[in-house]
């Protein structure tokens, strides 16, 4: 883990805040939510550009036919 030093207004803080967590927790868990909303950005700028040559039911491998 890395210690860091953060400035955040406090209202927003309180807002944010569930009832009982702490202030590290709240910070922790938004930092996820946003490596996530990132990764999310990341994937969908690929939509429509990646190629598969394999067919869904050779992943499974089943025939469509069973």
């Amino acid at each position: 883990m890395q210690k860091i030093t953060v400035e955040v207004d406090a209202d927003v803080l309180e807002a944010a805040r569930p009832e009982g967590a702490s202030v590290a927790e709240t910070i922790r868990e938004a930092l996820r939510w946003k490596a996530h909303s990132v990764a999310s950005r990341r994937l969908l700028a690929l939509r429509g550009k990646v190629k598969f040559d394999v067919d869904w039911r050779e992943l499974r491998g089943k025939d469509d036919k069973d």
